[in-house]
């Protein structure tokens, strides 16, 4: 843990020196941004510009660090010698919010032990999550195909984008589930990068909340207390190959055809099933609301839906 703080106290200085030339205004940055997030953001608005980036070099190098890290102090990360290096990071790097089935925080984990089956099982280890659902002002609903290289679900199609607040300050907040929307605007630029201003927090309206498990394969698999988070924006787009394979507009027809190639086993298609939940309680009747501007009518944050 000392030689971690260490490395990342020696980036960040790092990362002050080379920026320095190149001032750029911290206005354009949400508080809750991290370190890593912001060297993305400044690699994404540099790379246009130059062919080589000291940024690039600095991220190069904070992800071998990490990863080295990772493996020297996670004794139990060294039997997966298959996980994608940027995935094993992450898996260790972020701390999931642990919660009971009322959804009151009671401690948190790496995301490495939220999701391996045996914690599940014998700990009952259950983490906050969100899943978000954004439609253009056509109503079309952007779904993505997750990475292969992603540990639990790989290539499965799912909503727009789903993940996990962390185990940190401003999205640890309660408040009308402010923590949440944080995370989720985070997640918007790190896998899709749908920059800040397309998806001000304001705009997520958080329907409802879910609780279901799910095994991925013998090993990992999910257990969750899930946000659902709409949001309505003609938005920018730019994925991120380490976590996103595809992605497409849907319309309703166009979903439920998709939903019967998957029942088929058509084309090898699968669906995640936290996605599938949604879809067969409460995605089409909450659309029709998307449509007619009454989806707040819809928000229900009292009741958790216990889903098999």
């Amino acid at each position: 843990m000392l030689t971690s703080n260490l490395i990342t106290s020696d980036l960040r200085a790092l990362a002050t020196r080379l920026s320095s030339s190149t001032p750029i205004p911290s206005s354009k940055y949400p508080s809750s941004t991290t370190l890593p997030t912001t060297l993305s953001l400044r690699l994404r608005q540099r790379s246009s510009r130059r062919s080589f980036s000291p940024i690039s070099a600095l991220r190069r190098l904070h992800s071998s660090y990490s990863s080295s890290a990772a493996t020297t102090t996670m004794g139990d990360a060294a039997a997966d010698v298959g996980m994608d290096a940027v995935q094993r990071r992450l898996m260790f790097e972020d701390e999931c919010i642990l919660v009971d089935e009322n959804d009151r925080v009671v401690g948190h984990d790496t995301k490495y032990n939220c999701h391996l089956m045996e914690k599940i099982e014998s700990e009952n280890l259950l983490h906050r999550a969100f899943s978000i659902f954004l439609f253009n002002t056509k109503y079309e609903l952007l779904l993505q195909q997750r990475s292969g290289t992603k540990v639990t679900f790989p290539l499965v199609w799912t909503n727009t984008c789903c993940s996990h607040p962390l185990y940190r300050e401003t999205e640890l907040i309660e408040e009308n589930a402010l923590g949440v929307r944080n995370a989720a605007q985070r997640k918007l630029f790190d896998e899709l990068g749908i920059p800040a201003e397309d998806a001000p927090v304001d705009q997520f309206l958080a329907l409802g909340r879910i609780l279901y498990k799910a095994p991925s394969d013998g090993k990992w698999g999910e257990h969750e207390l899930d946000y659902l988070l709409f949001i309505v924006r003609d938005v920018n787009v730019n994925p991120n190959p380490d976590e996103v394979a595809d992605i497409k507009y849907v319309n309703r027809d166009e979903l439920k055809d998709l939903l019967r190639k998957a029942d088929a086993g058509e084309e090898g298609l699968k669906l995640s099933p936290w996605f599938r939940l949604v879809v067969d309680n409460f995605l089409f009747k909450w659309w029709d609301q998307v449509e007619k501007g009454t989806l707040l009518e819809a928000a229900d944050m009292k009741t958790i839906h216990k889903l098999t």
